[in-house]
């Protein structure tokens, strides 16, 4: 049985020229774009659990504009107001610049990382070792940021102001596709969640980055078609070169 039709686990592009469209096309397939996961924001209850002092520490790091949007939600719920001497460390510059929307920018209190990656900030940071960093994260967030601020022996702490939560797919029906595409392990949880009948039997699955193809394998899934690869480093091209071949072989 041929590859017809594919859900791939994020929002519909925006750009009508997205590689998605020219795959589908090119290989005469119908593709469906559904987010399997979601952010919300803690509410106060929530965060006041962690027994965070917002105003003990005397600057805040920044890894997403998410997390500056939800940092300043509750800041406002809780009623607390930030001093104007507090100090701003953003991963990246686009970030740096997104606080415009919440403070006034002043280079003199907002330092942003070359590159966008956490470890590249961190040099940037070793220049206020004696700042008492408020670290302003999700649930799920990526072990090297805690692992590197203790190899440091930075003054920190971890706050969780938003979580990763499984989108309700209840007016899919799963077994309509031949493919599923996901980009992230949360992407598996909500299949399981919404799905927790689901048989694979013949419905192939592709996946991007190693900790989401790891997922798929301990949830005693098969993995189809993995990406990036040398010769695939987008899921586009490496959907593109699975059904060519893969609709090939079928009646």
């Amino acid at each position: 049985m041929k590859i017809r039709r594919i859900l791939v686990s994020q929002p519909k592009p925006a750009d009508a020229k997205s590689p998605y469209f020219e795959l589908a096309e090119s290989n005469n397939v119908h593709i469906d774009f559904r987010q399997f996961i979601h952010v919300e924001g803690l509410d106060v209850k929530e965060f006041r659990k962690q027994k965070v002092d917002i105003l003990a520490h005397t600057a805040v790091v920044f890894t997403s504009k998410t997390a500056i949007d939800h940092f300043f939600r509750l800041c406002e719920e809780l009623r607390v107001s930030i001093p104007e001497t507090m100090k701003y460390f953003c991963v990246s510059e686009s970030i740096s610049v997104y606080l415009q929307k919440y403070i006034i920018y002043r280079k003199r209190k907002i330092f942003s990382g070359p590159s966008g990656k956490f470890p590249d900030m961190i040099d940037v940071m070793k220049k206020h070792k004696d700042e008492k960093f408020l670290v302003a994260l999700s649930d799920i967030h990526k072990q090297e940021i805690p692992d590197l601020l203790d190899k440091y022996k930075f003054t920190y702490t971890k706050a969780v102001f938003y979580k990763t939560v499984s989108s309700d797919l209840s007016d899919i029906n799963i077994n309509d596709y031949d493919m599923l595409v996901f980009f992230s392990p949360q992407g598996i949880l909500s299949l399981k969640h919404n799905f927790p009948d689901f048989v694979q039997g013949e419905v192939k699955i592709g996946t991007f980055g190693g900790s989401t193809a790891q997922a798929v394998r301990e949830a005693g899934l098969r993995l189809d078609v993995p990406a990036p690869t040398p010769e695939a480093p987008s899921m586009t091209m490496a959907l593109d070169q699975f059904i060519k071949k893969f609709n090939k072989g079928q009646k």
